[in-house]
């Protein structure tokens, strides 16, 4: 598989940025060892932007009538090899050259046809769809290896997804021009696109995992049988006596939660990837109980954590580290593997690598402000996985498998 060319770029005027980035991409598609007819193109765009999606995709679309098929969504902030995008006007594309019978481009509109078997898929979605977990499960059933990967989109204007497939048109869109809100949309793979893909937390545990004895809906009220508003005081070292103090560590605080028969903590003392991170809404001192941002039940595994960035930074790498050693060869000539194991940021992307190109979906409140710089999160990204054509977006709420993560990041990558 030739590598993917890939574009971005940041303007006021979108026209300029689209510019930019087409001239990119015609430049890498000239280029030996780049796919030159790609079909399947995918474009995230920050919130900036939103008012002129369609406008947007139109001006792509006529521009690269040789890519058929769009996906993609919006983002508070989207990424590129090497680089963040907050709070600026800014769009990333990456176009994709993969077997035509191996992909489908779904909606709300035109979902996936019975007679397509995905095998995974990528997924955007609007946070407000009501049931979105539920649709995201449901969804995940239907692909044959169980594993989606996307996010919610997010946006403090409009909430747009992108959905093209088949010279402009899906099959049942009619007039629609593949730009859409709310509900589910996204590209499923057959079992012949191969991906390789990781879940990174980044929230690390403060107090041990304990099991789920009461619950009522989203109330915890019950931690190995103990109290659980008692268990949490006394995880937090913390009383509500002095109630400013008690405030200030709940802020803090969120929940990493399991299903009965998964870790959630590893060896290493750091959140396995089952995990899902919640947030502490409210306790309630009558019943002793604390109420979570998502339903629980007795049997589910808990345990009390805060995000981390050390914690976080380490695990991006291991998770980088993880799929290098997967897709490298088990055998490679000593100077082959050194640059590998070192490589240079300022050199193009090496056969070796054996990606073809990435996405990454990453937590809206993850990113360099996060790691502690402009840009912070996806420089990590480039020196632990290599430079290798990536575009993604920082979503509401991360997908991965049929879960729906928070503060984490998703990155799969196309072999």
């Amino acid at each position: 598989m030739q590598l993917f060319p890939f574009g971005h770029a940041t303007h006021p005027q979108w026209q300029m940025a689209a510019g930019l980035v087409l001239a990119q991409l015609r430049a890498q598609m000239s280029l030996h060892g780049y796919a030159a007819s790609p079909t399947l193109g995918l474009l995230y765009i920050t919130d900036h932007y939103a008012a002129a999606a369609q406008d947007i995709l139109d001006h792509l679309g006529a521009e690269l009538p040789l890519v058929t098929d769009w996906s993609g969504t919006v983002g508070v902030g989207i990424a590129s090899s090497n680089v963040e995008y907050f709070d600026e006007p800014a769009m990333a594309v990456m176009l994709c050259a993969l077997p035509t019978d191996q992909y489908r481009v779904f909606s709300g509109v035109a979902p996936l046809p019975a007679t397509f078997t995905p095998h995974t898929a990528l997924v955007h979605a609007d946070a407000s769809t009501p049931d979105v977990a539920e649709l995201i499960a449901e969804l995940a059933d239907r692909t044959t290896s169980g594993y989606l990967f996307g996010g919610l989109a997010s946006s403090r204007a409009d909430t747009v997804q992108f959905a093209v497939g088949g010279n402009g048109n899906l099959q049942g869109h009619g007039k629609a021009g593949g730009v859409f809100r709310g509900g589910l949309s996204g590209v499923a793979f057959a079992e012949g696109v191969q991906l390789v893909s990781r879940v990174t937390q980044g929230c690390q545990p403060v107090a041990p995992a304990r099991r789920i004895t009461g619950a009522d809906v989203n109330l915890v009220t019950e931690l190995d049988g103990e109290p659980a508003l008692d268990v949490l005081l006394e995880d937090l070292r913390i009383t509500l006596d002095q109630p400013q103090a008690a405030v200030a560590a709940l802020r803090t605080t969120l929940v990493g939660l399991t299903q009965p028969s998964e870790d959630v903590v590893t060896r290493m003392g750091s959140f396995g990837t089952d995990v899902v991170v919640r947030h502490i809404i409210g306790v309630d001192p009558r019943r002793r109980g604390v109420a979570v941002a998502d339903k629980v039940d007795e049997g589910m595994r808990l345990a009390f954590c805060r995000r981390d960035v050390a914690a976080a930074r380490a695990d991006l790498v291991r998770i980088c580290a993880e799929i290098r050693e997967e897709l490298e060869p088990e055998e490679l000539p000593l100077a082959v593997a050194s640059a590998l194991a070192a490589p240079d940021p300022a050199a193009g992307p090496s056969p070796e690598s054996r990606i073809a190109g990435a996405i990454y979906v990453s937590c809206s409140g993850r990113g360099g402000p996060h790691f502690g710089g402009p840009s912070a999160e996806m420089q990590i990204v480039r020196r632990a996985l290599g430079d290798v054509p990536l575009v993604g977006f920082f979503a509401g709420g991360e997908i991965a498998r049929s879960h729906l993560y928070g503060y984490t990041g998703v990155l799969t990558v196309f072999r």
